[in-house]
């Protein structure tokens, strides 16, 4: 792993955590431990790394020391919808750059903001394309692989209305 993956994945760990993501002790503590070998530097790195299993209640904490030294920490909304709306675009933009599997963004999408902000007009798009993959069977007589670069204009048309559209 490469000093820039480590901290890519540091920060996707600290997003899904600020979005309600939970994450085992072992989970913090490898990243810890990937980031450290990749070249990380941080002042609490080294202790989260290296924590034993008898240690393992305090990964959070040192992660989020982590996150704070490394400048990774995460803003998320205090207002619900604000946090909802910002978790949407957070995966639609995943989505669009590669690192998210289109299909299971938009199933995130659905089922954790869609859902939770009574389906606004503007996941529709998105609603229909995690519906469509999530249904999706080879009996279809389309493949998958179209059904996901749908999913991927959705999400990009969706973070082309960001701009324009403050949701609250």
């Amino acid at each position: 792993m490469t000093h820039d993956e480590a901290l890519k994945e540091l920060r996707r760990i600290a997003h899904e955590r600020a979005f309600g993501g939970y994450f085992g002790a072992d989970t913090l503590i490898q990243a810890g431990l990937d980031a450290l070998l990749a070249g990380v530097e941080s002042e609490s790195l080294a202790m989260l790394a290296g924590l034993g299993r008898n240690e393992e209640l305090e990964a959070p904490e040192l992660f989020e020391r982590v996150l704070y030294e490394l400048g990774l920490d995460v803003d998320v909304p205090a207002d619900a919808r604000a946090a909802r709306w910002a978790l949407a675009y957070w995966l639609a933009g995943h989505m669009v750059d590669g690192s998210l599997d289109p299909a299971a963004g938009a199933f995130r999408i659905w089922r954790d903001v869609a859902w939770d902000l009574d389906y606004p007009d503007e996941l529709h798009p998105l609603v229909v394309c995690a519906y469509n993959l999530d249904d999706w069977d080879e009996h279809w007589g389309v493949p998958v692989e179209k059904l996901k670069g749908e999913a991927i204009e959705a999400a990009a048309r969706f973070l082309k209305r960001q701009s324009s559209a403050g949701h609250s």
